[in-house]
């Protein structure tokens, strides 16, 4: 059952997917009642956050066994002695999950109200505190120590520092404000720093500030998947195309038991400065970053001995993931999408281009994986359709682990092809919430079927490259 409102959209990217998901292929495969409720199922779905937070233990410095003890001690702590699970995912030997408690219904709101950017909001819902960059305005009279309710602003209209709003908002939850009005709002006070405790949010959620930093690593279930698809091996050369802020590529070095050498590119500078922090953090040294754009990465001419960075010769690389720029609506939770359909409908060529360049930068025999965090048609299946015609080089290749669905109907492939594909598909279930009670009657087993269906939307393809022609 929906807590929050269906997902909302500028009405000419509403009707574009409304008509993604009613093409004749999926109409004429499901039904158009069918059709047509799994796309209202996935648009209340992409509101609501996942139903497991999931996180990657960083196996290159401790056991999942020894972290999972530490996060459960963590959790008792910080839910009060509540018993809620660590969760071992039996095909992802690396990825601990544990169960979002919500929506909590019964909640009592305070006169007292903070308002939040949307961003900053999702953050909440997936068990983050209030941080006071993420404040837009409270009510009057806030002082550091009072209990305040805390809203976001969806929609984005809030004025900074306004004393109230009554525009759009959703509930997030309740809290304590660490500072008063006039220091969130003084033009010399604080703009960074912890500005609201979260007590009583509507979803709960642990908090991972500052908990085991070296060890875990806060990463959606399907990402972790794509790292595994690509499956690195020791001594190998990695190319990771897009890969800020570097979970994928940080996992990648693990997998691979930091042994080998793994580029990493992204074109913002301070991008690419998060990457070479989390390799520090998680202690991995055969990550290179650099401040590059992936569609530039081929060389044309030869390069110099000492040479390390990009760009590439063709044929430099054993394996390339491109995780690639998309439009993101597959990412929860999301109440309401700002994109125009002319940003939404830029991504397909830019993919296209990354994608050309990864098919020359890969060796005869080489793998590459592609993957979105999006639920188009044109940023994913037709992406493969496009591929398979213009690189005849390239051979669809199954996926192990295979957790998510097959792929969409809609982009002509055929059904062979549609199941070696990897949809993450949040509507494959029933939305429903979990209290304390239902999930201590819950099997292991029916929460691990669960946690893989409702998570973010995303998909991934796997290659593998036949010849150098």
């Amino acid at each position: 059952m929906s807590f929050f409102p269906k997902i909302a959209f500028q009405y000419e990217v509403e009707e574009y997917l409304t008509k993604v998901f009613r093409n004749n292929e999926l109409i004429t495969a499901l039904g158009t009642q069918e059709a047509e409720n799994k796309y209202q199922s996935l648009l209340s779905h992409l509101s609501h956050p996942p139903a497991f937070t999931s996180v990657r233990v960083n196996t290159h410095l401790a056991s999942v066994k020894h972290v999972k003890k530490l996060l459960f001690e963590e959790i008792q702590k910080q839910f009060k002695g509540l018993h809620v699970p660590v969760l071992e995912h039996p095909k992802l030997q690396d990825l601990l999950l544990i169960p979002v408690i919500g929506p909590r219904r019964d909640l009592k709101k305070h006169a007292s109200e903070v308002i939040v950017g949307a961003q900053c909001g999702y953050a909440v819902l997936r068990g983050a505190h209030v941080y006071v960059p993420g404040i837009v305005s409270t009510s009057r009279f806030v002082k550091a120590g009072d209990l305040v309710s805390v809203y976001s602003d969806i929609e984005g209209k809030c004025k900074r520092g306004a004393k109230e709003f009554d525009g759009v908002k959703v509930f997030l939850g309740n809290g304590i404000s660490e500072l008063s009005r006039s220091e969130i709002f003084s033009s010399s006070g604080p703009l960074k720093g912890l500005g609201i405790r979260m007590t009583e949010p509507v979803y709960l959620s642990p908090s991972f500030d500052n908990v085991l930093p070296n060890h875990l690593f806060l990463q959606n279930l399907p990402s972790v998947v794509v790292s595994h698809i690509l499956n690195p091996q020791p001594g190998e050369k990695i190319l990771d195309m897009c890969a800020a802020p570097g979970g994928k590529t940080t996992h990648l070095a693990t997998l691979m038991h930091d042994q080998g050498e793994i580029i990493a590119l992204d074109k913002i500078a301070n991008k690419v400065k998060k990457i070479k922090q989390n390799a520090e953090l998680l202690q991995l040294n055969c990550i290179k970053a650099f401040c590059y754009d992936g569609t530039k990465a081929l060389s044309v001419e030869k390069r110099e001995a000492k040479q390390e960075g990009p760009p590439f010769l063709p044929e430099s690389f054993d394996r390339i993931l491109l995780d690639a720029p998309c439009s993101g609506m597959g990412q929860r939770p999301n109440m309401a999408y700002p994109s125009t359909l002319k940003e939404v409908t830029s991504y397909q060529p830019l993919q296209r281009k990354l994608f050309t360049v990864a098919v020359k930068l890969l060796k005869p025999g080489g793998v590459l994986v592609y993957s979105t965090c999006t639920i188009t048609l044109s940023e994913n299946e037709e992406q493969v359709a496009w591929a398979l015609k213009t690189f005849p080089c390239l051979q669809l290749h199954p996926q192990e682990p295979h957790i998510g669905g097959e792929g969409m109907k809609g982009a002509g492939l055929s059904l062979d092809q549609l199941k070696l594909l990897q949809r993450f598909d949040p509507s494959a279930v029933t939305l429903q919430g979990m209290d304390i009670n239902s999930l201590q009657d819950s099997r292991e087993d029916d929460l691990i079927s669960l946690a893989n269906k409702d998570c973010i939307g995303f998909f991934i393809a796997k290659f593998i490259k036949s010849s150098s022609k």
